[in-house]
């Protein structure tokens, strides 16, 4: 691991942003974006977030959060933004924010999901260490102090069997 990896990677380090016009193959039989195409979307979002912070292979663990606040429709620009926002010894939260633009240029939040990550170890393909996240603002931190709290519910949700 390189003395960069070492010392931490900055939340801007692995920031990532998708954007993706709506066509007639991403839409439900209502019209309106598919929730799985939308989940498929997030969930690369996050890999590539990941694989910025770690400079690794790695997997999804757990997609705990995923609260659809409105929906999108052809034509429309969607845009998936994701940040590392809380690291473990081999894992990482990532949150993955949604919004959708129509051409008047205003866009609209839709969709936030928190994903948990693992970083693997090439050789043996189990999970390896991974450096931790720097926080630059209050903004971050609040953020990381939210995801301690979603760490400590999956933890009990885990061991409740859940």
């Amino acid at each position: 691991m390189n003395e960069r990896r070492i010392n931490g990677v900055h939340v801007s380090e692995s920031r990532t942003e998708q954007t993706h016009l709506l066509m007639p193959q991403h839409l439900n039989s209502a019209g309106r974006l598919f929730g799985g195409q939308l989940l498929s979307w997030i969930d690369m979002t996050a890999g590539i977030v990941a694989m910025r912070h770690t400079s690794s292979n790695v997997v999804t663990v757990a997609i705990d959060h995923l609260n659809f606040k409105d929906s999108a429709e052809k034509s429309d620009i969607v845009t998936l933004i994701g940040e590392v926002t809380y690291t473990g010894n081999t894992s990482m939260e990532v949150r993955v924010d949604t919004y959708k633009e129509k051409r008047d240029g205003i866009k609209i939040h839709i969709n936030r999901a928190y994903l948990v990550m693992v970083a693997l170890d090439d050789d043996t393909k189990r999970p390896k260490q991974i450096p931790p996240v720097i926080l630059d603002n209050e903004e971050q931190k609040v953020e990381w102090e939210a995801a301690v709290l979603r760490a400590q519910f999956r933890k009990k949700r885990r061991k409740e069997g859940f």
